[in-house]
This record gives C-alpha cells, structure tokens and sequence, in this order.
C-alpha cells in the first residue's frame, strides 16, 4: 500500500514538472540571434498604448544590423542608432549614440522609443511580433516585422554626373567612376570612390536617406573627385529610382545620378 502510494506520488510529481517546464517555455519563446537581426521592425506600441501608423509622416521603427552590432531607429522625428548586444536566452542590451537634433511637432513617441531601447533588458519573438521588455513587466515596446526599405536600391550603381564641382565629369573622373553598392536590409553601402574602396552607413525611411562619413582605404589620389564624391554623398536627403538610374537628391535638387551595373 505504502509503496504503491509512494509511486503515485513520484509520476504526479513528475507530471506537473513537465507541465510547468512545458508552460514557462510557451509564454516566454525567447527568439534566437538570428531571427530578430537584419530587419525592420515596425513600432506598433509604446508603453501599452498604440502607436500611429506614421509620426511626423514618418514611419517609427528600429533595425538591427547583424554584421556589426548597430541599430538604427526612428521615432517619426530625429534618426536613432548605436550599438545592442545580444547575451542569449532572449536578453539583450541597447547603448544608443548621438542623435540629430531636430525639433518636430510630436516628440512623444521619439522620447518613448529612446527611453524603450535604454531601459530593455529581454524580448520576446511571437511570429512576426517583437516586443522589448524589461524584468517581467508589461513590455516597453511592440514591433512588427516590415521589410526594410526598398530592396530596388540592391546591387551596384555607377556615378554619371555629380553636381557642382566647377570641373567638367571627365575632368574629375578620367580613368574610374565613383561606384556605390546596396544590399539591403544592411544598413552600410560600399563602393569605389574612383580610387579607394569605402564603406559608409545610412539611415533610411521610405525615400528618406542620409549617409555618415565614408571609411576608406588610405591609397593617396589625384585630383579631387574622390572628396567631392564623399563630401556630395554627405548632402543628400533622399533618393529616387527610375527604371536603371539612380538620383540621390539634396532637398529637390538631384546632386548625384548613377547608373545601374
């Protein structure tokens, strides 16, 4: 009697075991490396309430760059970005860097997404929802995947008219034109300046573009194409495709078209 007791309560206990093991794992579903990195997240909730769909006719969001580690977000206002690092078992850490310094109309949401991001210590992936959170409180805040910019912009382009350098095209680019490369969702272009290769990282929303300053390999060059090309590249504001050409523009102004390769 007493051994059959005994059994009984072994396999019971054994049973809701498995059953609170079972249960912790379905409501947490912490979401691998992999599964949250080189996409665009769409915020669709701050702080429990929703968000609209564009603020300040911006979408808000927040991309995580797998290569490197950096994030670049917005909150319908001034761009975001620095650096997250991702320690397993659904935790994850967030420095964000500088920002620009723009006033608009609704800051909320930009205030919001930054004090998210700082505060976030864990997420949750549930299909193609993304929630950042903090402890075991009600999540900080809600994405949903999008795809990240207009994939158009993909493979490589090569420059065939700059604007105002005061020096004929050929004049500047003799032997080389300046070529740019994109391979979105990655959030860095590379190229050839017409005489070193460089890198340089952007900031996209919708047909909205800025570029940072461009590293490059050191080789010592003639003329001065290669710093009107970066110095124009820091300009631009926004980008157009038609068919295969490209026009990276400065407010209206096209200050750059390339041509597909």
């Amino acid at each position: 009697m007493f051994c059959a007791a005994l059994f009984g309560m072994i396999i019971f206990g054994a049973c809701k075991t498995y059953k609170q093991s079972r249960s912790v794992s379905e409501t947490t579903t912490p979401a691998n490396t992999g599964s949250i990195t080189g996409k665009k997240w769409k915020l669709i909730e701050l702080a429990g309430k929703p968000v609209s769909d564009k603020v300040n006719d911006k979408e808000p969001f927040v991309l995580l760059q797998e290569s490197d580690h950096r994030f670049s977000a917005s909150g319908g206002c001034n761009g975001l970005g620095g650096s997250f690092e991702l320690k397993g078992n659904g935790r994850i850490s967030f420095r964000p860097g500088p920002s620009t310094m723009m006033a608009c109309e609704n800051m909320e949401i930009e205030q919001g997404l930054r004090k998210a991001l700082e505060s976030a210590d864990s997420y949750t992936l549930k299909g193609n929802e993304l929630s950042l959170n903090k402890a075991r409180m009600a999540p900080l805040a809600h994405f949903r995947f999008v795809a990240a910019g207009d994939t158009i912009l993909n493979g490589t382009w090569e420059l065939d008219y700059i604007s105002g350098p005061g020096i004929a095209f050929e004049g500047l680019y003799r032997g080389k034109r300046p070529t740019i490369t994109f391979n979105l969702p990655q959030t860095a272009a590379a190229g050839n300046s017409s005489c070193n290769n460089y890198r340089v990282a952007f900031m996209m929303d919708g047909n909205s573009i800025r570029f940072k300053d461009p590293a490059s390999t050191k080789m010592a060059c003639e003329g001065t194409g290669e710093a009107t090309f970066f110095n124009t590249l820091k300009t631009v504001t926004k980008y157009d495709v038609v068919g295969n050409t490209l026009h990276l523009i400065m407010g209206d102004i096209a200050v750059m078209r390339f041509q597909r390769k």
